[in-house]
């Protein structure tokens, strides 16, 4: 009992840690076009602040990643919950553009080093069976914070729209008092000790990239970034499509993203687990990918808003399955590199973030079908990719 319980209590903290950086990263959507009006610049601004977040997160992410295993999981993920608040008070009292920025760029910090932290504490305190479990849950706590998080934002703003960021900064601050004081460190001394005395150092960007092209979980790596690339690419301009196409209205489009997030919310934590342990991590991930594709094609095909509704929902649920799954077969090849494997992960999912906005935007303006479709055939693409997951081909960087 005092087993199971000195387990879920530590799980607990780190889905409420998550939660709350996801929930923050959400409030911004709904007050930052009246932030931007209020500072007199323009959508392109507006695309550089999020390309910004995603920039320090991608710089970031390695060297977070590469200290939980030298100096452990709990400074790490305290510190990147205090970069994380201090981030959000910032973006709130800010009278200035530049002020924004550094709020952005110090809040993908923030991020950066939490995810890793969370993400190798989680793999620490399951065993490869119920690894996928406790991951699908961080995943469910990020899509929660992300769906909500826009919802809560709106509402705080109506009494001052400076609110949601100093609520968000205070969340924050009493989730890092609760990391502080409740959660253990689970990596060893001498663990820490022999990551920090090991001869290969990897805190530049480049290198870590580079030596990541060398490891045997490659493939995976290159799957989160083009499956970030893809879903990202369709996502940012999936308003604005639905809109254009089959004349939306906001209230439509809120329910198409709330119900298809509730559903992804839902598959990662209740039925993630059971897939992983019926079918195994390659068939999950091979299938998930297939039927993205799938819906991604028949979005493209009605404007009937229920058929929307239902594939929408679908495509939804279905990606919300691939990254708990990827996570899973990453935690179970990285051996004794949790903290490096789960920063990189981190990055590649960065570098998506960065380019596909972008990206996005240039083809939506040439044909506003043609970011669906670039998203389907990168995700058929990724089919091709070789997904190995026996520990024998598994070999550690440090060695």
């Amino acid at each position: 009992m005092n087993k199971l319980s000195s387990r879920n209590v530590p799980m607990m903290i780190l889905i409420v840690n998550m939660f709350i950086v996801q929930l923050g990263v959400g409030l911004i959507i709904p007050v930052l076009p009246k932030f931007m009006q209020d500072f007199g610049v323009s959508g392109a601004t507006l695309g550089y602040l999020v390309s910004a977040m995603g920039l320090s997160q991608l710089i970031f992410s390695p060297i977070a990643g590469e200290w939980c295993d030298q100096y452990g999981r709990k400074i790490i993920l305290v510190l990147g919950i205090a970069m994380f608040s201090v981030s959000q008070y910032i973006f709130g009292f800010a009278n200035d553009l530049w002020m924004l920025y550094i709020s952005r760029l110090i809040g993908g910090m923030g991020i950066a080093f939490t995810t890793p932290a969370i993400t190798a504490y989680v793999a620490d305190i399951t065993t490869e069976e119920s690894r996928g479990k406790g991951l699908g849950w961080m995943g469910a706590a990020m899509s929660f914070g992300i769906v909500i998080g826009p919802g809560i934002g709106g509402f705080l703003a109506d009494y001052d729209i400076h609110f949601p960021f100093y609520v968000a900064a205070a969340a924050s601050a009493f989730s890092m008092g609760a990391a502080i004081f409740v959660l253990p460190e689970t990596l060893s001394r001498e663990k820490q000790i022999n990551a920090r005395e090991s001869p290969k150092k990897r805190e530049n960007i480049f290198t870590q990239i580079a030596l990541s092209f060398k490891a045997p979980y490659l493939c995976l790596l290159v799957l989160i970034f083009i499956l970030t690339f893809g879903l990202v690419n369709v996502e940012v301009v999936f308003g604005l499509y639905v809109d254009a196409k089959y004349g939306f209205t906001p209230k439509d489009i809120a329910i198409l993203l709330t119900v298809g997030a509730l559903m992804g919310v839902l598959m990662q934590g209740v039925l993630i687990d059971w897939l992983l342990r019926q079918f195994g991590e390659r068939q999950v991930i091979n299938v998930s990918l297939l039927l993205s594709a799938l819906f991604l094609v028949l979005m493209l095909l009605t404007g009937n808003f229920y058929y929307i509704l239902l594939v929408t929902t679908l495509f939804i649920s279905v990606t919300s399955i691939l990254r708990p799954a990827i996570n899973t077969l990453l935690s179970k090849m990285a051996g004794q590199e949790q903290g490096f494997v789960a920063g990189m992960s981190n990055a590649y999912t960065s570098l998506g973030i960065i380019i596909g906005p972008a990206t996005a935007g240039i083809l939506f303006d040439i044909h506003i079908d043609l970011p669906y479709m670039l998203g389907a055939v990168l995700i058929l693409i990724s089919l091709a990719i070789p997904i190995s997951a026996t520990r024998e081909k598994s070999v550690i960087l440090t060695e």
